[in-house]
């Protein structure tokens, strides 16, 4: 090795960091934005929404002399500008206010459901993964054949059913006539006094705990509508893996590769597939977010007590503080999972940092 290369060495690692962190930087600054962003806009909505939040809080029969203390308490009587600056340092503390519904904290109501949301669409996920990633990788290869046909029809259905009406679909076949799941709720009657949840996933708490029976019961409620969430995220998934992989299977190094001899499935899983991944990445922690913040509808349907059913209720009785709450709670979980994706983006992708 040359004086000159060893020297120039620790100049491109230099570099190198500096490219990568200033990449960094850019992301984490674009989604401190998008927040600040996002609860402002929570703000207005807030206060154009034809609702009085002092008359949610005290009722409509309040006398007078009580609305306006309940005004001057909760800083309603402040300009404009000052209610949004004392709405933003409250918002960035987690400090919502007090839900009018349940009488406690709104972030201690989110930290009670969220859980349920969370347990649901990592469920949904992993199942959109299994199958959503294998059948986009085949209908690529199968490229212009009945299989690859199949998929697309598969995934256009999964893109333009109602979640709504395929939850009750799903209800009425699967519990209804068939038996084969649990119904509406997250755990049974009779282990809903007797199950002590730890973390709030009940599928893990039930493994930690070893309650098998439990399991089984907190499996067969969460089947069927994390299937559904999962039909949806398997629809996007496999559109997009067959994308990537139609993309990286025209490229030179997969010629030069089938040229030395190698196996098609070597290709194809070992190569193709393996350079496809890092743009999948984005797609899958997308596609996350979106069942995180999109499944409103379907615990709805089936009476599942996580956020989206929360913010349901709040809505039906006009409950603003929760409402706010729950809603940039949910766009801080897509915002986080957007800085993730392209955190890993940058880290496995090195061209991206230029």
């Amino acid at each position: 090795m040359s004086l000159a290369h060893t020297t120039n060495e620790p100049g491109r690692r230099s570099k190198k960091a500096s490219a990568l962190g200033l990449a960094l930087l850019r992301i984490v600054f674009i989604a401190a934005v998008t927040f600040f962003g996002l609860i402002a806009v929570t703000f207005f909505i807030g206060r154009v929404m034809p609702i009085d939040p002092v008359l949610a809080i005290v009722g409509d029969r309040a006398p007078a002399s009580v609305v306006a203390a309940a005004r001057q308490q909760y800083g309603f009587d402040l300009p404009i500008w000052q209610q949004f600056l004392l709405y933003v340092q409250k918002a960035l503390q987690g400090d919502f206010g007090t839900s009018v519904l349940s009488t406690y904290p709104v972030m201690q109501d989110i930290r009670r459901v969220f859980p349920a949301t969370l347990e649901l669409a990592t469920v949904g996920t992993l199942i959109g993964l299994l199958f959503g990633i294998p059948l986009g990788v085949l209908a690529a290869v199968k490229r212009g054949s009945f299989i690859d046909q199949a998929v697309r029809v598969v995934g256009l259905i999964g893109y333009s059913m109602p979640i709504f009406w395929l939850g009750l679909l799903g209800l009425l076949v699967f519990y209804a006539r068939l038996g084969w799941v649990e119904g509406p709720g997250r755990i049974g009657i009779a282990y809903e006094y007797t199950f002590t949840p730890v973390t709030g996933l009940y599928l893990l708490d039930a493994i930690i705990q070893r309650d098998w029976s439990a399991f089984r019961d907190v499996f067969s409620h969460i089947i069927l509508p994390a299937s559904l969430l999962g039909y949806t995220s398997m629809a996007y998934i496999s559109r997009m893996t067959r994308s990537f992989m139609l993309n990286e299977l025209s490229q030179e190094y997969v010629v030069a590769a089938r040229a030395k001899g190698l196996s098609e499935a070597r290709i194809i899983w070992g190569h193709a597939l393996r350079n496809a991944a890092v743009p999948l990445v984005t797609v899958i922690a997308l596609s996350y977010a979106t069942l995180l913040e999109g499944s409103v509808l379907t615990e709805t349907v089936f009476s599942w007590p996580g956020i989206g059913l929360y913010l349901t209720n709040s809505l039906q009785n006009a409950d603003m503080n929760a409402v706010l709450g729950a809603t940039v709670m949910i766009g801080a979980v897509f915002i986080a999972l957007n800085l993730l994706s392209d955190l890993l983006y940058q880290l496995l992708d090195p061209r991206t940092r230029s």
